[in-house]
């Protein structure tokens, strides 16, 4: 059923929240009560004066009766339903049960949203076990220390006869391989109960990096503006930043973004979004401003400057592919640790250097997310044209939202291999822990 015909639910919803009877209403509006009664189930269309006497009796806006108050709530209703790929789920239905019953409708909500972090958690986990760096060295230490006690208990219990001289340093030796051991062990339990709180556990510098940039909302408030303090004043007062490695990153990231800051200012972008522009290739070229600056400072914009109220993801690479900067955004979480999905218009920009890449994609998963990609990437020559260029592919991501977005031409992406559930995917090169795995990138 179509949103504009279910007027008449909203108008009881509405009604039975303020506490006023039918009769009461259909009196007030100078109608019968049976055909309030008609309305409020839908079996009589609603329009024009009649419409605005009701929406005045209820003291509310003609338009949340008519098209509908909480579109973000059917959305997610609609979200859900996807994610279940059963007979009978009745996804035409949602705006219905969002408006006679919003209590249960938000209770889907919410379900779906524990549902998506729990994945999501599950999704990090399995990135770490499989790239963590600091989860692999401390499992070396563990076999490590495992393996020198076995040899040395071996030699003790062999029965060969050893002289007291040798025999005390086996002990020592045992003794020291033990304690790392159990130091190993200990560290490595107390990282694997960091689990419960992933967000927060840091091993590299650029986690904490991005930590505190996420703690700011993803932009840096102090500078911004005439008055804007210094980036080494800032990464200095900063309590976030605990090891020196992150500081440094830290400061070059400040200093970087405060050139973009003064190249375009945020009440400039702010004006200029209000304007109803958002295409970052229209803005950099009426501004005559370069292509990866305007998706940086796009991505520090909060979400309610663009439609549906959802802010931007911005994802930037090197040369390698290595990915240096994530900024997640809802139903795109990049890999921590391990490669991306080899699709990315990220990547195919770094094979057409200076040409803009723009895609609609589709993130696969229980929740199908749609997204518009800006992609381009750029080569820079720090010491010089007879020096080594350095390549850096800058991508942002626009949520698109649900009723919008065209399934049909969107490019399918994922995140990373291993938690991707895409069948048959030509770029796939490790199979999925989700248990797809069909590889055919070398057939």
């Amino acid at each position: 059923m179509p949103r504009h015909a279910l007027s008449g639910s909203r108008i009881r919803r509405i009604r039975m929240e303020l506490g006023l009877r039918q009769a009461a209403l259909a009196r007030s509006c100078e109608i019968s009560p049976s055909y309030l009664n008609l309305i409020e189930h839908n079996r009589r269309s609603i329009g024009g004066a009649l419409l605005n006497r009701i929406a005045k009796e209820l003291e509310v806006d003609p338009s949340s009766i008519s098209e509908g108050a909480d579109v973000a709530l059917t959305d997610a209703l609609e979200l859900a339903a996807s994610s279940f790929q059963s007979p009978g789920r009745q996804t035409e239905r949602s705006e219905e049960l969002a408006g006679r019953f919003p209590g249960w409708a938000r209770v889907v909500e919410g379900q779906q949203k524990r549902l998506a972090k729990l994945e999501q958690a599950v999704e990090t986990l399995n990135d770490r076990l499989t790239h963590d760096p600091y989860l692999s060295a401390s499992l070396h230490n563990v076999l490590s220390a495992v393996t020198a006690i076995r040899s040395t208990s071996g030699i003790l219990a062999s029965g060969e006869p050893i002289e007291p001289e040798w025999q005390a340093r086996f002990h020592r030796n045992l003794y020291e391989d033990s304690q790392r051991l159990a130091d190993a062990a200990e560290g490595l339990v107390a990282y694997l109960d960091a689990g419960a709180d992933i967000d927060q556990t840091h091993i590299l510098p650029q986690d904490e990096v991005e930590a505190w940039l996420s703690a700011k909302g993803w932009r840096i408030d102090d500078l911004e503006g005439d008055d804007a303090a210094t980036p080494e004043s800032l990464v200095l007062a900063s309590a976030d930043l605990e090891s020196e490695a992150a500081r440094e990153l830290a400061r070059a990231f400040a200093v970087a973004y405060a050139k973009d800051a003064q190249a375009l200012p945020k009440s400039t972008l702010s004006d200029i979004l209000a304007s109803g522009t958002s295409d970052p290739r229209r803005i950099a070229f009426e501004l005559s401003l370069d292509l990866p600056l305007v998706l940086r400072r796009l991505a520090t914009m909060p979400g309610d400057h663009f439609v549906g109220g959802l802010s931007l993801g911005l994802v930037i690479c090197d040369g390698s592919g290595t990915l240096t900067f994530r900024k997640p955004v809802r139903g795109f979480e990049p890999p921590r640790y391990g490669a991306a999905c080899a699709l990315w218009p990220l990547f195919q920009a770094l094979q057409r250097p200076m040409t803009p890449v723009v895609a609609d994609v589709v993130l696969r998963g229980r929740d199908e997310t749609y997204f518009t990609a800006y992609a381009i990437s750029t080569t820079k020559y720090p010491v010089g044209f007879d020096g080594a260029p350095v390549v850096e592919a800058t991508m942002l991501l626009k949520p698109r939202l649900q009723g919008v977005a065209d399934a049909t031409h969107a490019l399918a992406i994922g995140s990373t291999c291993r938690i991707c559930s895409q069948d048959a995917c030509p770029a796939r090169r490790a199979p999925s822990i989700l248990g797809i795995t069909a590889i055919t990138q070398f057939e």
